[in-house]
């Protein structure tokens, strides 16, 4: 499974957008999802394209999916995390605050005013994640979340503590595979930025 972050924002590393709508790609970020699409063609296989339901995911899908022939579905499991009364709030601000500190060292026990805890968030991608991994069996899928999702389903599948997960990066278009099998998760690629990803495979 391929996880792509939307491109950039006009208000990328300066406000928390979280599940606000009307904000779209920023001209930057409109050629990082043309670039992320070039990248991914060179997979011989993409057997769905799946988005959360904001503007920025879908915008970012569009190009890997019409390459392919294929439609962006919409899916709610991969939306970016319910920031609650913190959204569209600078993060300049909110660095700020006492709770700041919570958020970055003890994410598992915060949960955003009015919002979703980091725990649900990662419960909510890992079931989500499980039922397309089910669904397209042997099959690759791309979905296109968000930084904070995309990281708390990399430290599942490192079998890492969800305290930690902000150590993880994820930059806008970047690409992270994992492979999923009886076995369990395989991390291939963390916030991969340039060059094929064509050539990774399970050791």
């Amino acid at each position: 499974m391929l996880f792509v972050r939307h491109g950039r924002t006009p208000t990328t590393g300066a406000t928390l957008p979280g599940r606000a709508a009307g904000l779209h790609l920023a001209d930057a970020g409109r050629e990082q999802a043309e670039a992320v699409a070039a990248r991914l063609g060179d997979l011989q296989q993409i057997d769905a394209v799946y988005a959360s339901p904001l503007e920025r995911t879908r915008e970012t899908a569009a190009p890997i999916a019409k390459a392919r022939g294929l439609r962006v579905r919409s899916e709610r499991g991969l939306l970016e995390c319910d920031f609650g009364e913190w959204t569209g709030k600078s993060l300049k601000s909110l660095m700020k605050l006492p709770e700041w500190r919570t958020v970055q060292r003890y994410p598992s026990g915060f949960r955003f005013p009015g919002g979703e805890s980091f725990v649900e968030m990662q419960a909510r991608m890992t079931t989500t994640v499980a039922r397309l991994v089910e669904r397209h069996r042997g099959g690759v899928v791309v979905a296109v979340s968000h930084a904070d999702p995309i990281k708390a389903v990399v430290a599942d599948a490192l079998g890492t503590h969800l305290d930690l997960f902000q150590r993880i990066v994820i930059s806008p278009c970047s690409v992270t595979v994992v492979a999923y099998s009886e076995g369990g998760p395989t991390v291939l690629a963390v916030n991969h930025t340039t060059g094929s990803i064509a050539e990774l495979k399970a050791s």
